[in-house]
């Protein structure tokens, strides 16, 4: 998205609540920003001047979504999402979906090899875990200690293709992946890497959003929405 505004030569300012991973740049430079309620989000906005907002966060943030569709509806600026398609189960027989992870871990059969892609702040759902060894995936280096005997931290750094999904997954003895649904093609390696090798799967579905709130899948429509304000 921020490529497109730039070759469009839009003027824009990138916000990001963390610094972001992997190693392709953004071709402006983005300003972390955090912000711990709407208000605060509010007057940032307003004192920035600016006249519209372009939300292409994570689609499981939704605590940054909220503040930003509350933002503008107070200032009574133009709001859209971007929120890239979700994955469909459709076709693909090991795949299970759960509300969340706590129902996701339920699930988890006894003596399971799990590899999780849903975050360190997903560890406390796993309390009660019945499987033999719960793998996190990391993308940042750190010497935190995990909270439970069964996590072991697998550290790796982004983008992994799907031979090295597949590779990594093999070497660990893995037969249930995780992760939740980002949708896009980025993350879903390890996906393909799961059903070239059998692997049972679960899906975190994504929280709901705001009622109301505009949305949009892809850039072409996002830029669409640009051209028109």
């Amino acid at each position: 998205m921020a490529e497109a505004l730039t070759a469009r030569a839009v003027q824009y300012d990138a916000w990001l609540s963390e610094a972001p991973r992997g190693s392709a740049p953004m071709p402006q430079m983005p300003h972390l920003r955090q912000f711990d309620d709407s208000a605060s989000l509010l007057e940032a906005v307003q004192a920035g001047g600016f006249t519209a907002i372009l939300d292409a966060g994570h689609v499981f943030d939704r605590a940054v979504t909220q503040r930003a569709y509350q933002a503008a509806t107070a200032l009574g600026l133009p709001y859209l999402r971007l929120a890239r398609p979700a994955w469909q189960t459709e076709g693909h027989p090991r795949w299970q979906c759960a509300v969340d992870v706590e129902q996701a871990n339920a699930m988890i059969p006894e003596g399971a090899r799990v590899f999780c892609a849903t975050g360190w702040d997903s560890l406390p759902a796993f309390d009660g875990f019945r499987g033999a060894s719960l793998m996190l995936r990391q993308s940042r280096r750190h010497s935190r200690a995990a909270p439970y005997p069964f996590v072991k931290l697998v550290f790796g750094d982004p983008p992994f293709s799907v031979e090295d999904e597949k590779s990594l997954f093999a070497l660990l003895g893995v037969d249930l992946l995780i992760c939740r649904n980002l949708g896009g093609d980025a993350s879903r390696t390890k996906l393909d890497a799961a059903d070239a090798l059998g692997l049972d799967v679960i899906l975190i579905d994504r929280p709901q959003a705001p009622e109301g709130l505009p949305v949009v899948s892809g850039v072409d429509a996002a830029l669409a929405w640009v051209d028109a304000l």
